[in-house]
This record gives structure tokens, C-alpha cells and sequence, in this order.
């Protein structure tokens, strides 16, 4: 399918403030960018880098007072996910070097304090993508996704204690529980046609069967219609923007999802 993503982001700036900005998707194998608008208000100098998992980074300084950030993206992605129940769990001496990274326990997601709890909850569950799959049915019987819930940027052992959590959260903790079963799991962020309430979007993958798998503990069916802006461990490496200074939030932020009934001219 082809979706149109937009974000409109407004900051109100007191003093020049260095920010890393990662909104842009990138071209990959489940997705292809075909059109791309970045425009800042005013225009500042930028560069442009790839982080160590391949998420497209800006660096500016917004100046002294309103800077606006203004995205919009045209992208072929799929209509469904793959699923497939019974892949098998991938031994640790065969995974390849770069999947390493994801087995370790992170800022916010503490695998080595899951690894009991993990044990109980797939005991039933064959080895691999059937133990994933009951990660995330217990997250959804257990944890309320509560997208307006006032306990946010929570590690899994946070989330767990609280019982809720935004989606960010829920993610954290299915990672952290995969992970303490020696599944390598990351955090994914980007857009979901039809979510409501409409905002970024944050799931978790896991690899098994020799590849990464799409599971998302918020949804109570897997659904297309992903578009992924980055990839990381845990939130700390995925974060649409940081910036360096005095603390800012948004003054506004909106996000928009629509699909194209057609390719983009």
C-alpha cells in the first residue's frame, strides 16, 4: 500500500540549542520511499549522518526563538506482516554479528531481571517465535496500553511494576522478557495507518527462524501498514529528537497517516 506520513513539530527556543533529529524513513526491504519533503522554519545549516543501526540523523542548531520542523513522505510499504508460528528459536553461536547487540541487557530494558518471569510465561510455548507470541498475549492479559497513562519513559521493570504504560513501555518490556530467553528483540518506531489515537508509533522485533519478526503487544491484531523511521536496543537509541540544553518540549506536534489511493506522481 502507499502512505502519505506528515509531522509538524514547533519548538519555542530561548538560547541557540544543538538538537539530533531522526525523522526521516529510509528504503529497505519492507518499504520504499519515493517522495520526501524536510523543511525547517527558519532554515538552519544541517548534517546529515548514519548512527551505528542505520537510522538517518540530523544535526542543527535551532536558533533563539519558534523553529518549526515540517516532514511528509510518500512510501510503498506492506499491506500485512509476516507471521510464522513455529520458526525456530536461532542458537546464540549462530546468530550473525550484527543481531549480537540485541541479546544485552539495556538502560531500559533490564533482560537479566526477566529471566524467571520469561521462563513462566512461555513454559508451554515451543522454542522461538511460538515463545514470542506468548510474550505478547501475557503483555495484553497483564499491562494496560494506556496511550494518554502519565507514567511514561519507563524501563520493562517499571512498566511491570505499574501495570501500564504507552507504547514505548509495552515494547520495553517485551524485549526485555525476550531477551532473558536469549531471543534477540529491538525497538522499532515509526507511523501505523489507523492508529488511534494518531501519534509515533513505537513495536518491538524479534529474531527468529533467521530473520526478524514484527510483534506488537498494543494491537490486538498484527496489522500492515507500517512505515519505520529507526531502529534501536531501546528507546535511549530511537528518540525522534534530542537536543542539547535547556529542556524543550514540543509547543505543538501533530502526526498524520493517510493512504494514497495510487502511486505519487
Amino acid at each position: 500500500m502507499w502512505l502519505r506520513t506528515e509531522c509538524n513539530i514547533t519548538f519555542d527556543v530561548s538560547v541557540a540549542t544543538p538538537f539530533i533529529l531522526m525523522l526521516r524513513p529510509r528504503s529497505g526491504m519492507h518499504q520504499w520511499v519515493a517522495r520526501e519533503s524536510y523543511t525547517l522554519k527558519p532554515s538552519v545549516p544541517v548534517i546529515e549522518y548514519t548512527d551505528n543501526f542505520g537510522n538517518l540523523c540530523q544535526r542543527l542548531v535551532a536558533p533563539p526563538g519558534e523553529f518549526i520542523i515540517r516532514t511528509s513522505a510518500d512510501i510503498l510499504t506492506r499491506d500485512g506482516i509476516d507471521v510464522h508460528p513455529g520458526a525456530p528459536f536461532a542458537e546464540v553461536q549462530n546468530l550473525p554479528d550484527d543481531v549480537l547487540t540485541y541479546l544485552l541487557p539495556t538502560r531500559y530494558c533490564e533482560s537479566d531481571k526477566f529471566i524467571e518471569l520469561g521462563r513462566e510465561i512461555v513454559a508451554d510455548a515451543s522454542p522461538g517465535y511460538d515463545q514470542v507470541a506468548a510474550i505478547v498475549a501475557w503483555i495484553r492479559d497483564n499491562i494496560l496500553f494506556n496511550p494518554h497513562s502519565t507514567h511514561f519513559q519507563m524501563s520493562a521493570v517499571e512498566v511491570n511494576y505499574q501495570r501500564e504504560g504507552v507504547c514505548r513501555e509495552l515494547a520495553h518490556l517485551g524485549i526485555a522478557l525476550c531477551r532473558g530467553l536469549c531471543i534477540p528483540a529491538r525497538m522499532v518506531v515509526g507511523y501505523l495507518h489507523r492508529l488511534e489515537p494518531m501519534d509515533f508509533h513505537a513495536w518491538f522485533e524479534a529474531y527468529v527462524g533467521g530473520r526478524w519478526y514484527t510483534f506488537d503487544a498494543t494491537q490486538q491484531c498484527l496489522s500492515g501498514g507500517r512505515v519505520t523511521v529507526a531502529y534501536g536496543r531501546d528507546a535511549a537509541d530511537v528518540a525522534i529528537f534530542n537536543q542539547f540544553g535547556p529542556a524543550l518540549y514540543p509547543r505543538d506536534m501533530s502526526v498524520r497517516v493517510e493512504i494514497l489511493d495510487s502511486a505519487p506522481d
